[in-house]
């Protein structure tokens, strides 16, 4: 059954971007294949400085390739995406400029094993930023104590649990002072006790004003800390709405349905 014999259709006009702000992301008709599977279809989306952005939706509808497209790491075939005024191409100089503004974190920590916390949170601003030994050291010692654990800066990843490899990861990106944060389901990989603890930094980062896009089932973060909830399936956009409208009147069935599932579970 396809969505439109279900008597669900896509509103591809259904953002809320907050009307009278200069976007820091925009993104217009984008379209992502892998092979012959059309993974993103014409997707518009716009987001504000200092706006937190909650992407959700079934598993394969396309919100973790969608944040993925916004850094580069997923190409894109067709669209435009602009970041802080810098255009999305394949040439390397663009994508720098992009990522030097764009940090992410990922559903797995990706830390180097073989450096310590202190390190890890290090290498890009030296190597990137251009940053000496002793300002890097600074800066990664001032943001892993913003996450709360400097007192782990000479341990290795694996000596670490994973809501405290997951908040290193926060640290590291943070070290690039970044302009906009995106995550990519940061907690899916813990252990429910570890959530909380990795939430706890998001919503901290949240209150000072990081720009966000975060895809998640958390639904509690994305009802108290979200400006906006985008709902995806099949690719698509289909609602983009403020939490209030998102959870406590939602007229779309798919996402209905989703709540549903989500909630109960």
């Amino acid at each position: 059954m396809t969505d439109k014999d279900s008597g669900f259709e896509p509103d591809h006009n259904v953002s809320h971007f907050a009307v009278g702000k200069e976007p820091i992301i925009t993104i217009e008709d984008l379209n992502k294949w892998f092979g012959d599977f059309h993974a993103l279809k014409n997707i518009n989306l716009q987001v504000a400085e200092r706006e937190r952005v909650v992407i959700c939706g079934p598993s394969g509808s396309g919100k973790s390739t969608l944040i993925r497209c916004i850094n580069h790491l997923d190409v894109f075939q067709k669209g435009r995406i602009v970041v802080d005024g810098n255009e999305l191409t394949n040439v390397a100089r663009n994508v720098d400029a992009i990522r030097a503004e764009v940090g992410m974190v990922f559903q797995q920590f990706n830390l180097f094993p073989h450096l310590t916390v202190l390190q890890n949170c290090m290498l890009a601003p030296m190597r990137v930023r251009g940053k000496s030994k002793a300002e890097a050291s600074q800066t990664a010692m001032k943001f892993l104590e913003r996450v709360r654990i400097p007192e782990q800066a000479s341990k290795y990843p694996a000596e670490l649990s994973g809501g405290q490899q997951q908040r290193v990861a926060i640290a590291r990106a943070l070290c690039m002072s970044p302009k906009i944060m995106l995550f990519d389901e940061p907690t899916s990989a813990l252990d429910p006790e570890m959530v909380r603890e990795v939430l706890d930094t998001m919503v901290a980062l949240a209150d000072e004003g990081m720009t966000m896009l975060c895809v998640t089932h958390e639904m509690g973060f994305a009802r108290s800390v979200a400006d906006r909830v985008i709902f995806m399936t099949a690719g698509e956009i289909v609602v983009d709405t403020p939490p209030l409208e998102f959870f406590d009147s939602p007229d779309n069935p798919r996402l209905r349905e989703f709540l549903g599932q989500i909630l109960h579970n």
